[in-house]
């Protein structure tokens, strides 16, 4: 060996072992130097372009994986890794096209099963897509997560809530384009309508709010002028770190909401959850939070997707749940809540459509 195929080795396992610590700068620029002494060299290309991807640079990612891909096409885990950052990168497309040539070199692989069938499922291939989580469960995936993913497809019988890692990682992977995303692409105005709703009932300033599902802060940014103390509660860590460095939160914690609800230390005149109950499923002991924290007279403030009458909950294969008037009105009652406002109209858009929904406030006796 070459003492410069000596020194590139030398720096591949130093990039690999940098990696799996988690320090992926330190692993960049391993894997950088490696090239550089020992260029085109597939098993550099493709973890550098991994490290990459776990990185959030997703076009230079594929750009990694694509060069890897032609050098040797016969390595089934770079396509794989070529589709993860394709559907990153909205080209759902060529990602079928990567996962193909995956599963054509190796049909044993669940993780690429399980990525074709969500890439079938956004594209309303949901026969298709419950062929692809089949075959991922088979093949040993995670039985928690592909049941709940079936069900969104199949319509079958879903669980009352998702699994929590999946949300938890839903959100910490959209944590840094979640604002422009939610706002300027999909057209949200979840939290300005149910400010203005408050309002419109009269309601003008807060003792203590609570923001359940607080992202990044849009709600907080409405309420910091008419609140006296403002709490935010988001299951993604990331999601709070954003809401920390906005600087509208008086506290902050990082929990499920019905957690949440059940520890709080300090009752409320509001709780808001804006497009937060979508991924919740149904909401009995959210509501059995609520009910706790409220003072009386206080507010419940909140947005669903529209389900139809004659279900309660629906899981929808956006992987997020719909719920029905008959049942918000149900819950309301159940739990010593008033009714005001069960308003009809678009939470945001999806592929370009509006999404129906019910903007909702209600009181405490």
């Amino acid at each position: 060996m070459s003492d410069a195929m000596a020194r590139a080795r030398s720096h591949f396992l130093q990039g690999v072992e940098r990696f799996e610590q988690g320090h992926l700068d330190d692993a960049a620029q391993a894997f950088e130097a490696a090239l550089a002494l020992a260029p085109g060299r597939p098993s550099v290309l493709s973890n550098l372009g991994l490290t990459r991807f776990h990185q959030g640079r997703f076009e230079n990612a594929a750009a990694h994986l694509r060069a890897a891909a032609q050098a040797d096409p016969n390595e089934p885990s770079t396509w794989v890794a070529l589709a993860r950052c394709l559907g990153q990168l909205g080209e759902p497309a060529e990602a079928l096209d990567a996962l193909t040539r995956a599963l054509a070199l190796d049909e044993g692989i669940a993780e690429a099963w399980s990525l074709r069938g969500n890439l079938l499922r956004e594209a309303r291939r949901l026969s298709e897509a419950a062929q692809c989580f089949e075959r991922a469960l088979a093949l040993g995936a995670d039985p928690e997560l592909h049941r709940y993913f079936l069900a969104a497809v199949t319509g079958g019988e879903a669980p009352d809530r998702p699994p929590r890692a999946y949300v938890e990682t839903l959100f910490d992977d959209y944590a840094d384009s979640f604002q422009q995303h939610l706002v300027a692409s999909l057209r949200y105005q979840g939290p300005q309508r149910l400010v203005q709703l408050l309002q419109a009932q009269g309601v003008a300033r807060f003792d203590a709010a609570l923001d359940l599902g607080c992202g990044t802060g849009l709600c907080g940014a409405l309420l910091r002028p008419c609140c006296d103390s403002l709490t935010g509660v988001d299951l993604s860590e990331r999601m709070v770190t954003q809401a920390r460095a906005s600087g509208h939160y008086d506290a902050l914690q990082h929990a499920d909401v019905v957690d949440a609800l059940n520890g709080a230390l300090q009752r409320f005149d509001l709780v808001i959850a804006a497009d937060v109950f979508i991924y919740v499923g149904r909401l009995e002991a959210v509501f059995e939070g609520v009910a706790k924290v409220l003072r009386p007279g206080g507010w419940l403030a909140f947005t669903v997707e529209r389900a139809p009458d004659e279900h309660d909950v629906l899981l929808l294969p956006s992987l997020r749940h719909a719920h029905s008037a008959p049942y918000l009105s149900r819950l309301a009652q159940a739990h010593g809540l008033q009714l005001r406002v069960l308003q009809e109209a678009p939470i945001r858009e999806d592929q370009g459509q509006p999404v129906p929904g019910w903007y909702v406030l209600m009181q405490a006796g």
